[in-house]
């Protein structure tokens, strides 16, 4: 490969050539062994022959190394460029530099991975013009077979500046490999990502790496000790990538359990985790046995040897997490000095494997509670769509953004959304605390106003020194926003701490968000607490209601107020005859940020309501005739909508009872309304009373309290809920 020679005999490159002799072991190339060893015939007969001198390599038992091999990790190579960047001469003989096809007038840019050509190239150029030495560069080199091979490369100014550039290789940077692997594969907390980043570094010490992990590393779930058989191995990694032979198992795949099961046995000796060697492709085809098996695991008919090195999370009793392979070809045999660096390598990172695992778990416990707490399914009078889309998987966990929705027992419907501050787990336990106690306290009967000061009480006590601050976490500022549809009135009641405002688009295509009054979030100093404000809107059949969090409108281009803008734009583009999980997901694409910093939450509600003549609204004086009057009332009602006989006799039984109890205990007109719902019929009465009406247990003689008994047998649930001007009694009756 040589060319003529340099007019400049105290050139660079003929400095390190001249350095050559004391590296290269004499014998020439073919004497040098290593993992780049051009593999001879002398090699090949010594592995032929190594069965009787070194004993079956499957055992486990490390294979010693000749003297020339312990010497290959500090072998020089060289090579001189032009200014046009082609390669002039090369002294590359050493055998660590087998594959590299540095042929005078090619590009030096050939011999680098794709992705490092624009780094590199725009260094050599900076030493060309600049004339400064570029020393010292962790670089790989691409052989003519597509494997690598690490170097640490020099990239030196001529003596002339006309000669160009020399760029001195050399192949001896193992444990300066080991440190810059280490560091990198625990840059990232996701479980693929640090399989591959591993899978990546091994590739050094052979042609195709693969990183096989437990499946229940790979989900995040505990992992304990197991019987060998059971194991269940999942490919999290492969290295390089290239069209792969069909039934070759690539990331994602799961191993076929018999080779799950022989990988698991053959890296578990004596009841002990342990790297091991198999030496050739006989060797290999004897261990897996079956073909189908053979197909699974051995990535080509090139690949002849591979060392399985366990990924073991340290313990008592020790517990294999997975398995790495590194794969070679037939004239590149391991060595000792292989197998230890694999094992260095590997046992430096397992806890990076481990760590995200944890991670991975903690993420599927937060997600998993976060598409819990999503809205299932509408109902009659309210169509419901929501998307949750949480941040990219390396942030610190998925968020506390939340949304909620679910019938009220009175057959109203309540719509809740909330972002707790920070990530994690904290935020997802404080999450679901305030989504639970939310649905309880609405269930209850409360007003949202009502509900929300239960929830600063509740954030200030999770914030406390003992709970909150000592673990680290603090919830103050957290937001919510709770409505309230009411689908016989056609109304909203809403009340929002801190919380963005939500965008109503009505019938007519009006779009914009509410003005709601700022409020501060939950949890803020007793002093800046300010009762909550309630707002009550209409919302006629048709309306499209959209809560949200700020994930969805925050942009650093824009301001808020822009960014809700928009998003009342794109929500008045729904048509009323879209499918609105399809909208919903249809709005979030179009205005969630490319590169999202927070999660993105969005609820619509598309209002329905109930027809004209599924409803009926009487008002009554509280005097003594108005339990007859109700009766009449609801009974012709009854007959109109034709109920069944039972419940022509049980509903104005029922009515009449409720309504004596307002008579006799509150003040005031009476409300009574009785509504069709698909399943059943719903009585509310209402009066200006603040007594709450409680079902006891009474002796046989007693009249206290027999209406309501007589109510709780008539219905299948009641309660009360309370307003502004008093209660209402609502009770449930099957249809």
């Amino acid at each position: 490969m040589d060319s003529t020679p340099s007019s400049s005999p105290s050139s660079p490159f003929e400095l390190v050539s001249s350095a050559l002799g004391r590296y290269v072991p004499g014998g020439g190339s073919a004497a040098a062994a290593g993992p780049g060893d051009a593999g001879g015939d002398d090699a090949q007969g010594d592995e032929t022959r190594g069965d009787d001198a070194r004993g079956d390599r499957t055992t486990g038992r490390p294979v010693p190394d000749g003297p020339a091999a312990d010497r290959q990790d500090q072998i020089l190579g060289v090579v001189n460029l032009d200014r046009d960047l082609r390669i002039t001469r090369s002294n590359l003989d050493a055998a660590v530099f087998a594959g590299l096809d540095a042929m005078a007038g090619s590009p030096f840019a050939d011999l680098l991975p794709p992705g490092d050509v624009p780094t590199v190239t725009r260094r050599l150029r900076q030493v060309l013009e600049m004339g400064e030495a570029h020393v010292a560069r962790i670089q790989r080199l691409r052989r003519g077979d597509g494997s690598e091979l690490v170097v640490s490369m020099s990239i030196l100014p001529a003596a002339a500046p006309q000669e160009g550039l020399t760029v001195s290789l050399i192949a001896m940077a193992r444990r300066l490999h080991l440190y810059a692997a280490e560091t990198a594969i625990g840059t990232s907390l996701d479980i693929g990502e640090t399989a591959q980043s591993l899978a990546e570094s091994l590739l050094a010490w052979g042609d195709v790496a693969a990183v096989d992990l437990d499946f229940a590393v790979w989900t995040g779930e505990g992992v304990t000790e197991r019987a060998q058989g059971r194991i269940r191995l999942r490919r999290a990694a492969l290295v390089p990538e290239r069209a792969w032979p069909e039934g070759y198992v690539t990331p994602g795949g799961d191993l076929p359990s018999d080779a799950s099961r022989l990988l698991a046995q053959a890296v578990r000796r004596n009841d002990a985790p342990q790297a091991i060697v198999i030496p050739d492709r006989r060797s290999v085809e004897r261990l897996l046995g079956s073909p189908r098996v053979i197909r699974a695991l051995v990535p080509g008919d090139r690949s002849a040897s591979v060392a399985c090195i366990p990924l073991v999370l340290d313990g008592e009793p020790p517990v294999v997490l997975g398995v790495a392979e590194v794969w070679r070809r037939a004239d590149r045999p391991f060595h000792d000095s292989d197998l230890f660096d694999l094992q260095e390598l590997v046992a430096r990172t397992a806890h990076h494997v481990d760590l995200a695992r944890q991670h991975q778990r903690e993420h599927t416990q937060v997600l998993a509670l976060q598409r819990r707490l999503l809205p299932r399914t509408g109902g009659r009078t309210i169509d419901i769509a929501s998307v949750y889309q949480p941040a990219t998987p390396d942030s610190a966990g998925v968020g506390g953004d939340w949304v909620n929705s679910f019938p009220l027992p009175d057959g109203r419907t309540a719509l809740v959304v909330g972002d707790v501050v920070g990530h994690g787990l904290g935020a997802a336990a404080t999450m679901g605390q305030l989504s639970m106690e939310a649905r309880a306290l609405l269930s209850a009967g409360l007003a949202p106003d009502e509900v929300l000061e239960h929830l600063d009480e509740t954030v200030t006590l999770l914030d406390d020194a003992e709970s909150g601050l000592a673990a680290g976490y603090s919830a103050l500022g957290s937001t919510c926003c709770i409505a309230l549809y009411d689908p016989v009135s056609h109304r909203v009641t809403l009340s929002s701490a801190g919380h963005l405002p939500p965008v109503l688009v009505l019938p007519d295509g009006e779009a914009g968000p509410l003005a709601l009054r700022p409020h501060p979030g939950l949890g803020t100093e007793f002093a800046l607490r300010e009762p909550f404000d309630v707002h009550t809107f209409g919302a006629p059949p048709g309306s499209l209601l959209a809560l949200y969090t700020d994930g969805l409108v925050e942009d650093p281009a824009l301001s808020i107020d822009e960014g809700i803008r928009r998003l009342a734009n794109v929500v008045a583009t729904v048509h009323p005859w879209d499918a609105l999980q399809q909208a919903a997901r249809h709005v979030v694409s179009t205005l969630a940020p490319a590169r999202q910093r927070d999660d993105v939450t969005l609820l619509l509600a598309r209002m329905i309501g109930y027809r004209k003549g599924d409803t009926a609204t009487w008002r009554l004086p509280a005097r003594d005739d108005a339990p007859a009057r109700a009766r009449a009332h609801v009974s012709a009602l009854l007959r109109q909508w034709h109920t069944r006989a039972d419940t022509r006799d049980d509903v104005p039984l029922l009515v009449s009872e409720l309504v004596t109890n307002a008579v006799r205990f509150a003040a005031g007109p009476i409300t009574v309304r009785l509504i069709r719902a698909g399943h059943g019929l719903l009585c509310e009465v209402g009066d200006t009373g603040n007594g709450r009406p409680r079902l006891r247990a009474g002796g046989l003689l007693d009249d206290g309290g027999r209406g309501l008994h007589i109510v709780h047998r008539l219905t299948t649930r009641w309660g009360v809920r309370w307003t502004d001007t008093g209660k209402v009694v609502w009770a449930e009756v099957p249809g």
